[in-house]
């Protein structure tokens, strides 16, 4: 159905979001927490002001991110009856208005062509300066030339930027700004332009030709701008000449969703928009429509203790959804229980109707993908990769398994397997030393090390052979062995899917969402990351995991293991995580037990109050589902009748009435008014024992049953 009208397109918008779509012209600040329903905002913002004639849709900018993004909001628009909206990446729009104006900046001649990717060319600028760099290496360097571009630094201004950012360089920074002009000078004498180059001539073309600038600013009055925490200084550039020094323009964004910063990007213009754009109006959208209110008290309580310039503008979610089953936090021995934990969990959640397109498991380097890309294969789940290729189909995995291939030529038989995988992977440049600097040389060392973790834990299962009837002898693997091992896991990895769980990084899963969400690796060392150092990095660590939070919809477990291998050192949980007991055990593959505990306890759950959303640390607060200083639905005819049937079943049973139920139990039944078996075992206090000697009686008090109608016989001829 189409709106075409502007009281429709109020219809059914919050309080808040009524607030950002009716705001005056100007600059509008929305703060949009995660799930509060940004995007219908801010395009019901751009229809109402289009349907009542304040603006006319072709004179709008809307820039966003993603092409995905973009698409959405003119989609959007359609449905709401406006059209003509030009709705963009930022580079999208910069290379439309190049091209368009290209005859007339470049005096004639075409648009230089544009680089797909920086690799090939740097790869060649390393090679000027005289370093051979490897593909990982040039990654490295790519991403450090773009975020100098990104942040409108010169190669000759490079390295003292990148010591005031604290920049962790791939080489000596001198170096890196060799390469960055040699770079400059290739790119030139081919005739072609980076990504960076576009913003830039766009930039150049409003700022130095009058013409031009009049042009764009009479085509675009009206500019939106989506995720306005991840604008980078050259962007920020690119829409100030945009702007002319107007003022209509609507930014959305949220600070707590910082998570680029290594890119460029920079939440300071979001921070700061109230100050440097006066009487801007600023609209905080907190209402909640992803999540379940226990998935989002999880949520507040994380990023509550946020510091730094972001936790300025940090937002305290309200859940909207109806309740639904509490996070539950898994401690495991080590990471293959973890992955088989979580696989196991998967199978169940597929067997019991979730589609396993909505599920995912997150992880904060890709490196961890391999052991539930495994656990899941061995479980019969489907899979799909977001944002990276599967572990064995990764470049440097290959060129390993080729290198271990090669190495059981010259490596003796006897050599214990670790070592001799070792040895092998040096002909591929890998040493089990600190891992290199740089993200992409850094991931490559990631990978190989975990063929290295694959190595020990083959070999700490030799293989049993039989020797007669009465006999056997343990053989140790050998490399041939761990060859073939591996060859048959790529096997069956590579079988296709089309809809599968979603085995994703945290960066990778931003702006996505699941019904069902599993965060795991949550120890420290791996969230936050040993490579966080300072204060700045280690709050974009904690908010990387807010944002693994708030993508799930109704079920989240969360979960670390104590050891990286079996009987490996031991890892403290993540500093993020809510400071809950963790004594409870979680499964260990094969159906066993953690080390620690002869018998298996329940799974510690995170609880959230159910009015608030805040995370429940006391006893008699999690009881009751709620802090105590929120307000009390109590239903005090119930609370009353429930007095008088515990007082008949202790007189019964000749027990203090405590035994039955504390009043805290009693005072939960009576404000959370169980109506089913599952609600009534979620309150704390009410066991299997309990459930089965009073269930039945409490469900029918909860009714409207009279305490006369119920009797205290049975629960006592049950216990005796």
């Amino acid at each position: 159905m189409v709106v075409h009208s502007a009281e429709l397109v109020l219809a059914g918008l919050d309080p808040e979001q009524r607030a950002a779509v009716t705001a005056p012209a100007g600059p509008v600040c929305i703060l949009a927490g995660a799930g509060t329903g940004k995007t219908r905002a801010v395009t019901s913002r751009i229809a109402h002001r289009a349907l009542t004639g304040e603006i006319s849709p072709r004179h709008v900018l809307a820039v966003t991110f993603t092409a995905r993004a973009a698409a959405e909001m003119r989609a959007r628009l359609t449905v709401l009856g406006v059209s003509g909206v030009q709705a963009r990446t930022f580079h999208a729009a910069a290379l439309r208005q190049v091209r368009y104006f290209a005859p007339r900046l470049l005096e004639g001649r075409a648009m230089p062509e544009l680089l797909d990717s920086k690799v090939r060319v740097v790869t060649l600028a390393a090679a000027k300066v005289g370093l051979r760099a490897d593909r990982a290496a040039a990654r490295d360097l790519a991403g450090e030339i773009e975020w100098a571009k990104s942040s409108l630094v010169e190669p000759g201004e490079y390295v003292v930027a990148a010591a005031k950012a604290l920049r962790e360089t791939p080489y000596e920074p001198a170096k890196v700004a060799e390469v960055f002009a040699a770079y400059e000078r290739l790119k030139r004498s081919n005739g072609v332009i980076d990504f960076e180059d576009m913003l830039r001539a766009a930039v150049w073309g409003i700022e130095e030709h009058r013409d031009v600038a009049e042009q764009v600013r009479g085509q675009y009055r009206h500019f939106v701008v989506d995720e306005y925490q991840d604008v980078n200084p050259l962007q920020q550039r690119l829409l100030d000449a945009w702007l002319g020094g107007r003022d209509d323009l609507t930014v959305v964004g949220d600070a707590s969703q910082t998570i680029y910063s290594f890119t460029g990007a920079t939440s300071s213009y979001l921070v700061d928009f109230p100050r440097r754009h006066r009487g801007a109006t600023v609209v905080r959208l907190v209402r909640d429509y992803r999540s379940t209110p226990q998935v989002v008290g999880l949520a507040n309580a994380v990023i509550s203790q946020a510091r730094g310039a972001e936790a300025r503008l940090r937002l305290e979610l309200h859940g909207q959804r109806p309740p639904g089953p509490e996070p539950e936090l898994r401690i495991f021995t080590d990471e293959p229980a973890e992955a088989n934990a979580v696989a196991a969990r998967c199978r169940t959640l597929v067997d019991g109707g979730t589609p396993a397109k909505e599920i995912a498991v997150l992880f904060r380097t890709n490196a961890q993908s391999e052991a539930y890309e495994k656990a899941l294969t061995e479980a019969g789940v489907p899979y799909v990769v977001q944002g990276a290729e599967r572990f064995f189909e990764r470049v440097e995995v290959r060129q390993a398994m080729v290198a271990l291939r090669a190495a059981t030529r010259s490596i003796p038989g006897e050599t214990p397997l670790p070592t001799a995988v070792v040895e092998a992977l040096a002909a591929v440049g890998w040493a089990p030393d600190a891992p290199p600097p740089g993200g992409a040389a850094r991931e490559r060392w990631e990978a190989l090390a975990a063929l290295v973790q694959l190595a020990e834990e083959y070999a700490a299962t030799p293989e049993v052979l039989p020797i007669g009837e009465a006999a056997a002898v343990e053989r140790p693997v050998t490399l041939s062995d761990f060859n073939e091992e591996l060859a048959r896991r790529a096997a069956q990895q590579h079988v296709p899917t089309v809809d599968g769980v979603t085995l994703a990084s945290l960066h990778s899963a931003k702006g996505l969402e699941w019904d069902a969400v599993f965060l795991v690796g949550l120890s420290e060392g791996t969230l936050p990351t040993t490579y966080a150092r300072t204060p700045e990095q280690v709050e974009e660590e904690r908010r990387l995991l807010y944002v693994g939070i708030t993508r799930a919809r109704q079920w989240l477990w969360l979960s670390y293991a104590s050891a990286r291998s079996p009987g490996g050192r031991a890892r403290r949980p993540s500093r993020f995580l809510p400071q809950l007991d963790r004594s409870g055990g979680g499964e260990r593959a094969g159906g066993g037990v953690p080390k620690r505990t002869a018998a298996r306890r329940p799974a510690t759950q995170i609880v959230s109050c159910r009015i608030c959303g805040a995370t429940l640390l006391a006893g008699p607060d999690r009881k009751l589902g709620r802090c105590p200083t929120c307000p009390s639905d109590i239903d005090q005819d119930l609370y009353e009748r429930l007095r008088d049937w515990r007082a008949r079943v202790a007189g019964a049973q000749k027990v203090p009435a405590y035994v039955v139920f504390t009043d805290a139990t009693l005072t939960a039944l009576a404000e959370r008014r169980p109506g089913r078996t599952e609600e009534l075992i979620a309150i704390a206090g009410i066991g299997p024992r309990k459930l089965g000697l009073y269930g039945e009686a409490v469900l029918a008090l909860v009714d409207g049953a009279a305490v006369d109608d119920i009797a205290p016989e049975k629960s006592f001829e049950i216990s005796s």
